[in-house]
């Protein structure tokens, strides 16, 4: 998995934000907010990784329970696809 290099991650107002660039303009409409978690995944997320690579990091970083954060890596994994973000 790796982030689509026409999306960038911004902050805001203190607020993150991934937002489109280039052509992806005209196919994205919005954009997508993301917490201090999301932020982590999105680094992570630059390099190749798996989904096993992405829970290690989250529980190295944060104090959670693995099956939590697993299904938080899925949720936010899924929306990343479904908005092409993710290739």
């Amino acid at each position: 998995m790796r982030i689509n290099k026409e999306f960038v991650l911004r902050e805001i107002a203190g607020d993150y934000v991934i937002i489109p660039t280039g052509q992806t303009v005209l196919e994205f409409n919005g954009l997508i907010t993301v917490n201090e978690v999301g932020v982590s995944i999105w680094n992570m997320l630059q390099n190749e990784v798996t989904e096993d690579d992405l829970v290690r990091g989250i529980l190295d970083e944060y104090e959670v329970e693995e099956e939590v954060a697993r299904e938080d890596i899925r949720e936010f994994i899924h929306t990343l696809v479904a908005g092409k973000i993710l290739a």
